[in-house]
């Protein structure tokens, strides 16, 4: 295993949705110290209000997940309240499994997975850009200034980078559940 300096991190996620919790524990899985950034602590694992799990879009990324050991299906088998099979009338490659979990139960065992992971440091921050030398990605610099060493930076952002909401005529800037964008 490769051995790294106390003080510098490097792994760095930005987001801490799905992919940002798959990406900080499959580094930390390897032994590398990582730095999750997020908006929010408290949006950590946060779903949005149809919480579903698979479906044709997610459902084989989510079992690939899962064999990786990843924490997605486990928090879905601990939360699910509805489990249905999909287009089971279609043919097989139209068929998928989908999950309806308790969105909040889902985001307190997903956030309570990091008291188990002591190398991942949750950072409130919003990330301004990717610092680099000679074409190598060193670091990431946050909105305050501050740049965090980091060999590896994962971006796994989703709906809220630039996002928009639109109410009508009226758009503004903003993310989902009353979120800001990044």
């Amino acid at each position: 295993m490769t051995e790294f300096k106390s003080n510098m991190h490097p792994v760095v996620v930005v987001g801490a949705g799905h992919a940002g919790i798959e990406a900080a524990l499959a580094a930390d899985r390897v032994g590398a110290p990582v730095t999750l950034v997020t908006l929010s602590l408290g949006t950590i694992g946060r779903m949005p209000c149809n919480p579903a799990i698979g479906g044709q879009g997610k459902g084989h990324l989510v079992r690939e997940i899962d064999a990786l050991d990843g924490a997605m299906a486990r928090m879905t088998d601990a939360t699910t309240i509805q489990f249905k099979y999909l287009n089971t009338r279609k043919g097989l490659a139209v068929r998928s499994s989908r999950a309806q979990v308790d969105r909040h139960l889902y985001q307190s065992l997903m956030r309570a997975l990091f008291v188990e992971h002591p190398r991942i440091k949750l950072v409130q921050a919003e990330a301004e850009g990717i610092v680099s030398k000679a074409g190598k990605v060193v670091g990431l610099r946050l909105k305050t200034g501050e740049v965090l060493p980091a060999s590896a930076v994962v971006l796994t952002v989703g709906t809220y980078l630039r996002g928009s909401i639109h109410t009508g005529m009226l758009r503004r800037s903003g993310g989902g559940g009353g979120t800001q964008s990044a």
